[in-house]
C-alpha cells in the first residue's frame, strides 16, 4: 500500500514541480510578469503555456491527460512538452526508491517517518532545480533558498533529540565547508567563469544534507559523470569546447547517489583498499 501512495504523491508533485519551474521562470524574465497574480506559485490556477488558458481538473491528472490528449493542449491544440509526464513519473519513482532504499540514512533505529517526509520534500526541490538547470542553466534562489532550510531540519533534529550535539554541528559545518567552500574559491578566482553563483548556493544543501566525507563523495561522482557525458557529446559533436553545459544536474545526481548510496559506497571502498579505515 505505501508504494502506491508513494507513487500517487510522487506523480502529483512532478506536477507540481512542472507547475513551479514554469512559474518561477515566467516571473523571473519580466518585472511585470512577476506581478501577474495568475503567475503565483501560490495563488494561481494551472493553464497551458501556450495559449494561457486556465486547465480544469480532468486536463491535470498526471501522465494520463497528457496521454489521453496525445500530448496537446486541449484548447489550443499546440503540442505540450514530454517533459511533463516525464517529470511526473521521474519523481513518482524517485520517492518509491528512496523508500525502498535499505541505506542507512533511512533504516537508522528510531528513524522518523517525519525526517522522511522531508526527505521527500527535498527530493521535489532537487528535481526542480535539476529541470530548472538544465533548460535555462539557472540555480534560482526561489528554489535553493527553501531547499537549505530543508536541509537543515535533520542537522537540528539531531543536535536536539540524539545527544549527538558537537558531532552534528561539526558534521554540517564541515560539508559546508568543504563543497560550498570549494565552489566559492572556484568561483572567485574564475570570477564565475567557471562556476556559478547558483552551484556555491546549492554547495550550502550539500554540505548539510552530506557532510564532509559524502559530500566529497558526491563531488567526485558529479565530476566523473560530468566528463563522461561532455567527453562523449564532444566526441559525437553534438556539443564543442566552447559550449556551456549546467553542472547543476550533475551535482544533484550526485547528491542523490551520495545520500543513499555513498555510505555503502565509503565502506566498500575502505574493507578492499584501507583495511576499513574510514
Amino acid at each position: 500500500m505505501i508504494y502506491i501512495v508513494l507513487v500517487v504523491v510522487g506523480l502529483v508533485m512532478g506536477s507540481f514541480v512542472n507547475a513551479l519551474i514554469w512559474r518561477i521562470h515566467e516571473q523571473e524574465s519580466s518585472a511585470k510578469k512577476r506581478k501577474d497574480s495568475k503567475l503565483s506559485v501560490t495563488k494561481g490556477r494551472s493553464m497551458c503555456p501556450n495559449c494561457k488558458h486556465e486547465l480544469t481538473t480532468k486536463d491535470l491528472v498526471p501522465v494520463i491527460s497528457w496521454l489521453s490528449l496525445r500530448g496537446k493542449c486541449r484548447y489550443c491544440k499546440k503540442p505540450i512538452s514530454a517533459q511533463y509526464p516525464l517529470v511526473e513519473m521521474a519523481t513518482a519513482t524517485l520517492f518509491v526508491h528512496s523508500y525502498y532504499s535499505n541505506q542507512q540514512f533511512f533504516d537508522a533505529p528510531n528513524y522518523p517517518d517525519e525526517l522522511f517526509i522531508i526527505w521527500l520534500a527535498i527530493l521535489v526541490g532537487l528535481t526542480a532545480l535539476f529541470i530548472y538547470d538544465l533548460r535555462w542553466m539557472f540555480l534560482p534562489d526561489r528554489i535553493v533558498f527553501p531547499l537549505t532550510g530543508l536541509a537543515s531540519v535533520p542537522v537540528v533534529y539531531e543536535f536536539l533529540f540524539y545527544g549527538l550535539e558537537f558531532e552534528v554541528i561539526l558534521s554540517a559545518a564541515l560539508g559546508v565547508l568543504v563543497v560550498a567552500g570549494l565552489f566559492y574559491g572556484l568561483f572567485y578566482f574564475s570570477k564565475g567563469r567557471w562556476i556559478g553563483g547558483g552551484d556555491v548556493k546549492f554547495g550550502i544543501v550539500m554540505g548539510l544534507l552530506l557532510g564532509p566525507l559524502l559530500g566529497y563523495l558526491a563531488l567526485m561522482i558529479a565530476s566523473i559523470l560530468g566528463s563522461v557525458l561532455i567527453l562523449s557529446l564532444m566526441a559525437l559533436r553534438i556539443v564543442d569546447r566552447k559550449q556551456l553545459i549546467p553542472f547543476g544536474p550533475f551535482l544533484i545526481i550526485g547528491t542523490y547517489i551520495a545520500v543513499l548510496c555513498g555510505q555503502a559506497m565509503i565502506d566498500w571502498y575502505s574493507d578492499k583498499f584501507l583495511a576499513g579505515l574510514l
